[in-house]
């Protein structure tokens, strides 16, 4: 299985130059490579292989004047970035065709040194090294400092050095674990309901408050944000409050993700099996509750149950969006006319006396079970998610062909 581990950088300030260095370098190539393709295709010649663009970009550009610099950068990080730009081109091709599920995506587009977020790649070739001492050496850039969390279970792969909005540094190590992870079995199991007024709310009566991190921070934002909106543009200091904003919001998402991550822990370790509803969240981000619905972090939440649900050897699976686990009762099973969401609580006519939320949760345990599929619950296994990739794919709707 592959993981994914974290961990903050600090390099000093010639290591930032290199770095620097080797981000621009990195997204020439990737520019580089998607302008050949475009002016190939608008000519009407046969689509460039990855080959042939890595001649001309990489190897005949170096021995240009005008891209010398080339050559001050590990090649494996150019290389990288033209892989990223056939993996962002693969995708646009499969979504077109329908091999890749979900929404279309939209073709690779032009990366920008203005961008928020700026990688780069070093794979084995590259011969990366996490030396005794703590510090990881990478070609052309140095020994950089690593705030280690914890140890690695197994050697890296590879790395992916980040630097994000907020200036901040990250080496992002990719490792193959093959060991057994499996928990102690256990025989609870738990479906989950997710909502604005309570985050989880657990098939056993468990209610889990919603932490609202960005509502609490709101305040403290819109100052900031304000203070931003008073600089003028293009100046030092209106630079400087985006740093202050853009670290603001990193402090919510830190903050939000690491709750998440120790509530899905507990999750996973306590149940055997885990359900929860395989809500529609990009539709719900687009009505009123949209600011509720993108600070909960519910497809997060759910990812994290998913790949630790198959790292400890648990059962996960998604109850289809359109089981009414709400309307129907989890006593007899009847299903009730639609509930208005000021109604917290409701009474079956079989007697039996429910709170919304609690029922929801049994009977999506229940549907996940396959207990009531004689009554229309749709059981989807879900997925084990791969490793974000950094290629710079966008996803919108496609405009028709004429």
């Amino acid at each position: 299985m592959l993981l994914r581990y974290n961990f903050r950088v600090y390099p000093t300030p010639g290591q930032q130059q290199s770095l620097a260095r080797a981000f621009g370098c990195a997204r020439v190539v990737f520019n580089d490579g998607l302008r050949a393709r475009q002016d190939a295709g608008e000519a009407g010649l046969p689509y460039l292989s990855d080959g042939d663009l890595s001649k001309q970009v990489i190897t005949e550009a170096k021995k240009t004047e005008g891209r010398a610099w080339l050559g001050e950068v590990s090649a494996v990080v150019l290389q990288q970035a033209l892989a990223d730009l056939n993996t962002a081109y693969r995708n646009f091709f499969n979504s077109l065709s329908g091999k890749r599920k979900g929404r279309k995506v939209a073709p690779p587009r032009f990366r920008s040194r203005k961008d928020n977020r700026q990688a780069i790649r070093f794979t084995a070739n590259a011969r990366f090294k996490v030396l005794d001492n703590g510090r990881l050496r990478l070609p052309k850039i140095g020994d950089l400092h690593v705030r280690w969390s914890r140890p690695l279970p197994s050697a890296p792969t590879s790395v992916t050095i980040i630097r994000d909005a907020a200036g901040r540094y990250f080496a992002s190590f990719v490792v193959t674990t093959g060991q057994d992870e499996t928990l102690p079995p256990t025989d609870s199991e738990v479906g989950i309901d997710l909502g604005l007024t309570h985050f989880a709310v657990l098939s056993d009566g468990t209610k889990i408050a919603a932490p609202r991190f960005l509502r609490r921070a709101a305040r403290k934002l819109r100052r900031l944000q304000h203070d931003l909106s008073r600089k003028q543009k293009g100046s030092n200091n209106r630079k400087k409050a985006v740093v202050k904003v853009a670290r603001a919001h990193a402090r919510v998402a830190d903050t939000r993700r690491d709750w998440q991550h120790k509530l899905s822990t507990t999750v996973i370790r306590d149940n055997q099996a885990v359900y929860v509803e395989d809500l529609a969240v990009a539709g719900l981000g687009r009505t009123r509750l949209a600011k509720s619905v993108h600070d909960a972090g519910w497809s997060q939440f759910t990812a994290m149950l998913e790949y630790k649900a198959a790292r400890y050897g648990r059962t996960f699976g998604k109850v289809d969006r359109w089981f009414p686990s709400t309307r129907m009762c989890s006593e007899c099973g009847a299903v009730s006319n639609k509930l208005d969401l000021s109604v917290r609580s409701w009474v079956c006519p079989c007697g039996a006396t429910h709170d919304r939320d609690i029922n929801a949760a049994r009977n999506i345990r229940a549907a996940g079970r396959a207990d009531l599929n004689d009554r229309g619950a749709q059981i989807r296994p879900g997925l084990v998610p791969a490793p974000r990739s950094e290629a710079v794919t966008h996803r919108k709707l496609t405009p028709s062909r004429a």
